[in-house]
């Protein structure tokens, strides 16, 4: 696949991504893919992006790379960090630079 940017991300905010863990798939829905401001100089393969997902599981999954997939972007992994526990769930963002 080539370099992931926020063109791969960015008609999917709202949809499902599913992730295999621990032999059984779990939902996490994306809901922001923006773009982040880039630091320093030098050229760069990529515009630095963040993702944000939620998910409705009231467990808290440990941030690793999850292997991500989506029926427009394929699979990917994709390092998720929790970042937010709201009243729908927890918060999970991923950070491209």
């Amino acid at each position: 696949m080539d370099l992931l940017t926020l063109e791969h991300f960015a008609g999917c905010v709202n949809e499902t991504f599913t992730a295999g863990l621990n032999d059984m798939d779990v939902e996490f829905v994306l809901v922001e893919a923006r773009p982040m401001p880039e630091q320093g100089e030098g050229a760069r393969m990529r515009a630095p992006f963040s993702l944000l997902f939620r998910n409705t599981s009231p467990i808290l999954f440990p941030q690793q790379i999850y292997a991500m997939r989506h029926p427009r972007v394929g699979e990917v992994g994709i390092f998720l960090v929790p970042v937010a526990q709201e009243r729908a769930g927890f918060l999970y963002q991923a950070v491209f630079n």
